[in-house]
């Protein structure tokens, strides 16, 4: 038992760190001031450990849990935006690109070329919709989990 809590540890740590490395690229791609950049690395490497952590370990669908991070990743950014008196997409926006689901957007274009090349099969096709549908659903749960903590926090009427 504590041998697969200590396997679950590592697995979730490695998954941050090499989450962190891709968000830092991005924010210096986006011109990131230097001194937030720790910041970007931290919220990259929150969003996409904690992603890992509902789908592997809590059962959670990876499109949910995608959205669930996101919308931690968009607070904490909010939160650290208040604090340093900077926009929050600076620290939120380099932080959920890890997380853009490329390897299914790509499965789903190779389908679509491989028909184009040998014809249409219902195999294939199956995989362009799986694959495809999912990348959608991914993409627009980071974007509705980033847009939603900022849209209800900077609200000025009760939401009901």
């Amino acid at each position: 038992m504590l041998q697969a809590v200590a396997d679950a540890a590592g697995l979730l740590l490695q998954d941050a760190v090499l989450a962190a490395i891709p968000a830092v690229g991005f924010a210096m791609i986006f011109n990131v001031p230097k001194g937030a950049l720790k910041y970007c690395a931290l919220a990259g490497a929150l969003g996409h450990a904690l992603r890992l952590g509902l789908h592997k370990f809590g059962g959670v669908p990876l499109e949910w849990a995608t959205l669930l991070a996101a919308c931690v990743v968009s607070m904490v950014g909010i939160h650290w935006a208040q604090t340093w008196r900077a926009h929050p997409k600076v620290f939120t926006v380099a932080a959920v690109i890890p997380m853009i689901p490329g390897i299914y957007a790509f499965t789903a274009l190779l389908a679509i070329i491989e028909i184009d090349r040998t014809g249409y099969t219902p195999a294939l096709l199956a995989t362009v919709l799986q694959n495809g549908l999912r990348a959608f659903f991914i993409v627009s749960a980071l974007a509705v989990g980033l847009a939603l903590p900022g849209l209800l926090i900077y609200r000025r009427r009760p939401v009901v």
